[in-house]
């Protein structure tokens, strides 16, 4: 889960052509030592592009520590939407994304990062229901593959309660299986309280976002709101005294999700590592 030693460093989300991170010069500018990367479209995941890149960020001292994979065709303008667009849950699309997200794992490694994190879908809570078992069919052999790459998957929480996605974990019984921890997914999705669900699935944290969101007034069924980091329904110090608990001492990674206002957007990134930053030094 991470050196005790450098516990918590600070990180960004971060694009190099696309998807909703900000961009790789301006996590440097802030001051952060680590990232989470929107995969580039295709033309930018040849091993020249990935050796390039890879030596952009050696030269600005930027550790990318999860790829996260996305999909043509994903949208997610409401929860409805989600649940028939995103990751490998849809039928019509699995194969197809089943492909690129091996070729997304080939990227990882040329990377030399350990680990491609993604969606995987709004999962059916009936293990006995056949699309259930479709995925965990297909997260098998997505994990498999990248095993033999040396690269781990990570799971993002928000569109299953921690119940639903512990069944998944154990269906699917891989050992490079893992969960990126996103609060304020939970809290967006309205899937449940984060902080017992943190406690939950403690033990397959690998990576987290450090997001904030206020509850939606029919939660499950219409979005929450995301906001500044601060101003929504997380409890930032019982977060970190529970990411402390399990012994989760890797990156903190910021993502704020405003790609269409990039002043406000570097601004609020700015002040969530301040906030990030005296919080920590009170745990």
């Amino acid at each position: 889960m991470g050196s005790q030693e450098a516990k918590w460093p600070l990180g960004i989300f971060v694009s190099v052509d696309r998807g909703l991170g900000i961009e790789v010069d301006l996590a440097h500018e802030l001051g952060v030592t680590t990232v989470h990367l929107h995969v580039p479209s295709r033309e930018l995941r040849s091993p020249i592009a990935a050796n390039k890149l890879a030596k952009k960020m050696d030269n600005l001292r930027l550790q990318i520590t999860v790829v996260f994979a996305g999909f043509d065709g994903e949208d997610y303008k409401n929860i409805s939407t989600v649940q028939r667009t995103i990751g490998l849950v849809p039928e019509s699309t699995r194969p197809d994304r089943m492909d690129e997200l091996k070729e997304i794992i080939d990227y990882t490694s040329c990377l030399n990062v350990g680990a491609t994190g993604l969606h995987i879908g709004v999962i059916p809570k009936d293990s006995s229901d056949i699309t259930f078992g479709k995925v965990v069919e297909s997260t098998s052999e997505v994990c498999e593959y990248a095993a033999q790459q040396g690269v781990n998957i990570h799971l993002e929480t928000g569109q299953e309660s921690s119940d639903d996605l512990l069944n998944f974990l154990k269906a699917v019984n891989q050992s490079n299986l893992y969960v990126n921890f996103d609060p304020a997914n939970m809290i967006l999705y309205g899937s449940g309280e984060p902080i017992p669900a943190l406690k939950m699935i403690g033990p397959y944290v690998r990576s987290v976002h450090i997001k904030d969101a206020l509850w939606s007034a029919h939660p499950g069924i219409t979005w929450g709101l995301e906001v500044p980091l601060g101003e929504g329904a997380l409890n930032i110090a019982e977060y970190l005294r529970t990411l402390d608990a399990i012994g989760y001492f890797g990156p903190l990674t910021i993502e704020r999700e405003i790609p269409h206002d990039p002043v406000r957007q570097k601004a609020e990134l700015s002040d969530a590592i301040k906030i990030l930053d005296r919080f920590k030094q009170g745990t």
